[in-house]
């Protein structure tokens, strides 16, 4: 009976985990990232199975603990994972606090062009945008530190 009740429990906790990260298709992510609000987002496109968006993760996250008081700087990641299950277990593990989106767009050569022309579809990538100030960044590229990545902030 004691190990049934904590699978139940574990069971429960991993599916309400599994509500907390949000599932958004194109058309959803779009509408919350380009907004005329003077905020900047900075949206870093990533999976688990990518050692080098993995690798860059943490300098996200220091991103988002800086601004985390900040209304004005939101870091979002949006993983491409093929599963969400891989998505909340590897979140939980890392303990991810920066806004974490599960991706549901599965045909790449249709929604990568509505974020740049210019992504090849490697990731990491990121773009950083403020429609306010008119700011539209896209980078194909792993970053080496947050500094690098704060320096590219609309000031």
């Amino acid at each position: 009976m004691k190990i049934f009740a904590i699978l139940l429990l574990s069971i429960m906790t991993f599916t309400l985990q599994a509500q907390e990260i949000p599932s958004y298709n194109l058309e959803e992510l779009q509408a919350e990232i380009y907004t005329d609000e003077d905020v900047t987002y900075i949206v870093n496109f990533w999976a688990t199975w990518c050692a080098p968006c993995v690798k860059e993760l943490p300098y996200f996250e220091a991103l988002n603990e800086k601004y985390k008081e900040d209304d004005k700087v939101k870091v979002v990641l949006v993983s491409l994972d093929f599963t969400l299950d891989r998505l909340v277990q590897y979140a939980e593990k890392n303990k991810l606090k920066s806004d974490v989106v599960f991706f549901t767009e599965k045909k790449p050569n249709q929604w990568i062009p509505a974020f740049s022309e210019e992504w090849t579809g490697s990731i990491p990538a990121t773009i950083i945008l403020n429609g306010h100030k008119g700011v539209n960044d896209f980078y194909e590229q792993s970053f080496e530190s947050m500094k690098e990545i704060e320096e590219l902030l609309p000031k």
